[in-house]
This record gives structure tokens, sequence and C-alpha cells, in this order.
């Protein structure tokens, strides 16, 4: 449950993201607040189940959820300007929720996490000195840290990716309903998701490599997992994308909706695959 958690919380930071990025002027006000209903939705669920599995989630997850409702009643009245401040509070509030569960294990306990996960610790160097004990907690210890900057990243990185690639879908789908708005908004989404595609990756690799440099032997089913996780989750999505914006140029946006489609159900795929993966790891993936 404290994995879904995360993932709700991290979907909801990205699509709240995705909303403030788009005009207001070019895009109907019924696509935030439709969709800030699904952000309530998001948060309210994360607030549910985090009450026992997350408890320092909570209040924040609840907090995006109130503000969620406000944002709604706010584009309700045509009022972009406090429609657009909710939309960075839901954000933001999400964002650290995201913090707030990983934050206690991933940095203030890193060495006693790095010894836990079954690492070996490195010992390049040590000359079998009295001091060498402290010299591997020390090790130990900063490689925990970086583990954790890592993690903190690519809570960043990935709600980005997956709340992006939705508010592209969601944005192409409201075309269906506003015929007549610019393509501007859809192609500033699609390249931003693009951009995400691109950073969630470069985490993920550090984060391979870290996990490749440290951890023992790899079972069949953690590489399976990890060849899902990029192929799916972050090569195709990144096709995706730009298959969309080629169908974009045609103009179709009805087909670059579908395509849109299949790459928040890759999104979804790989950052599941990525928690999975990184709950058995010291490094994200």
């Amino acid at each position: 449950m404290a994995l879904l958690v995360q993932f709700l919380l991290r979907l909801s930071f990205g699509l709240a993201t995705g909303m403030a990025i788009t005009s207001s002027k070019r895009v109907t006000s019924g696509y935030f607040r439709n969709h800030l209903y699904v952000t309530l939705g998001l948060t309210t669920l994360a607030a549910l189940l985090s009450y026992s599995v997350a408890p320092e989630a909570f209040w924040l997850a609840l907090g995006a959820a109130l503000f969620s409702y406000i944002g709604s009643i706010c584009w309700l009245y045509e009022s972009p300007k406090a429609g657009k401040v909710t939309l960075v509070i839901v954000a933001c509030l999400s964002l650290l929720g995201g913090f707030a569960q990983i934050s206690s294990t991933v940095i203030a306990d890193a060495d006693q996490t790095y010894v836990d996960k079954g690492f070996p610790i490195p010992t390049e160097g040590l000359k079998g000195t009295a001091d060498d004990s402290e010299e591997l907690v020390r090790r130990a210890r900063n490689t925990g840290i970086i583990a954790g900057l890592l993690r903190v990243s690519t809570l960043f990185s990935s709600g980005l990716l997956l709340g992006l690639t939705m508010a592209a879908m969601l944005l192409g789908h409201w075309y269906l309903n506003s015929p007549t708005m610019e393509l501007a908004p859809l192609k500033r989404l699609i390249l931003a998701m693009g951009v995400a595609v691109v950073l969630q990756a470069v985490v993920s690799l550090l984060g391979l490599w870290g996990e490749l440099e440290y951890a023992g032997s790899l079972s069949t089913q953690w590489i399976l997992f990890l060849v899902l996780r990029w192929t799916f989750g972050l090569f195709g999505v990144g096709a995706l994308a730009w298959m969309a914006w080629q169908t974009l140029k045609i103009p179709n946006t009805q087909s670059a909706t579908g395509i849109l489609y299949v790459a928040v159900i890759g999104t979804f795929v790989g950052e599941t695959m990525s928690l999975l993966l990184s709950a058995e790891s010291l490094f994200p993936l």
C-alpha cells in the first residue's frame, strides 16, 4: 500500500504541474476544472491509504485534496489566476507528501539502509589498520546518501513523466469537446513529456549503474522487470511521444490522443516496475 500511496502522489504532482503550465487563454476552463477532480480523487485515495501505512504523508495528501476541490471551484467561476495558484499548491503538496514518505529512510538512515539491503561494502584502498571499521562505515554512509539523493530525484522525474503524459492525453481528449482550440498547448505538453522521459532515463540510468556496481547476483525476475521498465516504460514512451508529435503535423488530434493513451499505459507500467524494483534495491531503478 505504501508504494501505491507513492504512485498516487507522484501522479497527482505531475498532473497538476502539467495543467499549471498549460495556457488558460488557449484552453477552455472546463479542462482544468474537470481534471482537478482527477487530482482530487488521486489525493483523497492517497490520504485514506496513508493514514495507516504512511502517516507522515497524510496531512499533505489531505491538503492536496482540499486544494483540488477549491481549484475546481475557482475554474467553475472562471477565475484562472486563482485556479493556477491552486494547481501550483496541489503540485507542491503532492510532491512534499511523496518526499515525506521516503525521506526518513533514504537520507536519515542512509548507512543503516545500505547495510540492511545486504550490499557489499567497497573495500578498495583499505590498508588493514585499526581505522578500517570507521572507514567502512563512512563509505557505507556516503553510498547510502548518494542513493537517497537519487531516490529524491526520481520522485520528481517520475512524477513529471507520469503526470505530464496523462495531462497531454487528457488535453488531446479535450479537443474532441473544443475542436477549435489551438494546437500549441498540446504540442507544449508533448515537448514537456519528451523532456520528462529524458530526465527520468538519466536518473534511472544512474540508479542502474549504482545497483550493478554494488549488487550481488541478479535474479531472472529482476532482469525481466528491468527490461520491461526500460523498453515499454521509457524507450516506448519516448517513441510514442515522437509519434504523437508527428501526428499533430497532419494535424489529427484524435489519432494523437490514441497514441497518448498508449503512452499513459506505458508510463504506468514502467513506473510501477520502477517502484517494485526500487523497493528491493538500494538505488532507484
